[in-house]
């Protein structure tokens, strides 16, 4: 199967929302988009009212994959109605895609964002990058929107003590596709013995050199990284972590920074699962 922007949808405003990001990205990717939805009937359901919801589920991707190609023309998309269990259906749809779009829900106010199990259960087994888009998600990455907004910067969260290839390119590569700058962010909790100033320029010389016409800005600076990325989020077309794959006996664990990011930032946000 050829590589896709596949995005589970499921009728709500944050999967629509999710979808409209996709079909963005599809385009700039230069890749199809990939309507997914999973449907698992009740088992103690009515075989009548079971076949009544898939063919509504059915028709909701029908409509919403016209609507993606009325507004996003030139774009091929594709349905799939998958019977299982969403997280499952998706985590696998996930590994056949070159980018897999969920979407969350906002709290409100100041309080966050809503990541359901499912999202958070495909996050913390996929191996492809996985975004996370909120609902009623500004187009702030299309040349139609508001000019200051049209150009944001991706945002990295870069640990200089581990860094991994898979985050790093991830950002360079969206910010090339943007024509946008990248801010590659560090914290720190407690002073550091070292310059992490130096170590964060150190880190990022080679891909400098690899994407020379991406302007880079450093942000290493004392502070909690999860709350720097959350603010740096306000000013971003798109933030970038890193979750490293490290399996363990009760389950695999997103991490503290990203789980923070993905709850709180008001971006996008990218999950790039490393060794």
């Amino acid at each position: 199967m050829p590589r896709t922007v596949t995005v589970g949808i499921d009728g709500s405003s944050e999967s629509r929302a999710a979808a409209e990001w996709a079909a963005r990205e599809a385009r700039l990717l230069g890749l199809p988009l990939r309507l997914v939805h999973a449907w698992q009937p009740l088992e103690q359901a009515p075989l009548l009212c079971a076949e009544t919801d898939r063919d509504a589920a059915e028709q909701m991707l029908r409509d919403a994959a016209e609507g993606l190609r009325l507004r996003h023309p030139g774009i091929e998309v594709t349905v799939e109605h998958l019977p299982g269990r969403p997280a499952e259906v998706l985590c696998r749809a996930a590994e056949e895609a070159g980018l897999l779009v969920l979407g969350s829900r906002a709290l409100g106010g100041v309080g966050g964002f809503v990541l359901g199990s499912v999202g958070l259960s495909v996050v913390a087994h996929a191996e492809r990058p996985v975004v996370l888009v909120r609902a009623g998600e500004r187009a702030v990455d299309e040349p139609e929107a508001e000019p200051a907004r049209a150009h944001r910067p991706v945002v990295l969260g870069l640990d200089t003590a581990a860094p991994d290839d898979g985050p790093i390119r991830f950002a360079f590569e969206a910010a090339a596709r943007r024509n946008t700058s990248l801010r590659a962010v560090h914290g720190r909790r407690a002073p550091a013995a070292g310059n992490e100033s130096a170590a964060l320029s150190e880190v990022l010389r080679p891909w400098r050199q690899e994407y020379p016409d991406v302007g880079v800005v450093e942000d290493a600076r004392f502070g909690d990284a999860a709350q720097l990325l959350v603010d740096a989020s306000r000013e971003a077309s798109l933030v970038v972590v890193g979750r490293r794959v490290r399996p363990r006996p009760f389950g695999t664990r997103i991490g503290p920074v990203a789980h923070n990011v993905l709850h709180h930032a008001t971006a996008p946000v990218a999950v790039v699962a490393h060794d």
